[in-house]
């Protein structure tokens, strides 16, 4: 199945979502609801299958980093389809389905004989958990993303239609703190799991994605610890929350980009 398939799947259930919640389309609102979901579960399905086909193969596993950013996009896309359910997320599940549907593009991209790897478990394990965690910490950038720019419109007194896409502040906020502290707990594990089967970080080319990830690490940490003790929230907390993605970014896309399009060498 063609990538463009998932990609028009994937964003033409994002418009239906940012219509059902639009005031000049409530009459239909239920239909373009329903439209946009069936959408997004054919869309999971095809995408799912086709991730599947490309990263499992005979000789090994592919995780190039097309379908690492791929599979990444598919549980986004998952998520957009749960938070959906309810109506005040369905602006923040469009611009999931967005991003799913420009990740979906990239399956099967950067296939290079190296990306091809016979792993352990244990190594698919860490693997799963580090995509995991960076897909829920991505689902946490765009609610960041989104309670900036809403409550930037609201503090300019920009009152319309489109602030029906926003959920109320309060909803954004628990829900970046909830994602930030389970996002916390994967990537500490992730990088846990994956210090059992580092034998040399710089041989293995893992010196700057470790580093970038435990700073990470450290940000988020630092993010929880002043909610809970200090009450942070607001402005502090949404660019301290982007702050520890885009260092995150960094370490794992950032870092692999450079090795596998700029150096043409791999992980491990």
């Amino acid at each position: 199945m063609s990538e463009i398939t998932f990609f028009w799947l994937y964003l033409l259930a994002a418009g239906a979502l940012v219509m059902c919640r639009l005031p000049r389309f409530a009459t239909y609102s239920r239909a373009l609801l329903v439209t946009g979901s069936l959408m997004v579960s054919v869309g999971i399905a095809l995408h799912g299958t086709s991730l599947i086909t490309v990263i499992v193969t005979t000789a090994g596993f592919n995780l190039s980093l097309g379908n690492a950013a791929s599979m990444i996009g598919l549980e986004l896309a998952l998520i957009a389809l749960i938070a959906a359910i309810e109506p005040t997320l369905r602006g923040m599940s469009a611009g999931l389905l967005i991003l799913a549907a420009l990740a979906a593009t990239m399956t099967g991209a950067s296939v290079a004989p190296d990306s091809l790897t016979v792993l352990a478990w244990q190594t698919r394990a860490h693997v799963l958990i580090s995509l995991l965690s960076y897909g829920l910490l991505t689902v946490g950038a765009i609610v960041a993303v989104y309670a900036l720019v809403h409550e930037r419109r609201l503090r300019a007194g920009r009152i319309s239609a489109f602030n029906q896409l926003f959920a109320p502040l309060e909803t954004s906020e628990s829900l970046l703190f909830g994602i930030t502290a389970a996002g916390f707990a994967g990537l500490a594990l992730a990088i846990i799991s994956g210090a059992t089967f580092v034998d040399d970080l710089f041989a293995q080319h893992l010196a700057h994605k470790t580093v970038l990830s435990l700073l990470a690490l450290i940000v988020f940490g630092a993010l929880l610890a002043g909610r809970f003790f200090a009450g942070w929230r607001g402005k502090r907390a949404i660019s301290l929350y982007l702050s520890g993605f885009a260092l995150l970014f960094l370490a794992y896309f950032g870092s692999r980009y450079v090795l596998e399009e700029i150096l043409h060498r791999s992980w491990g």
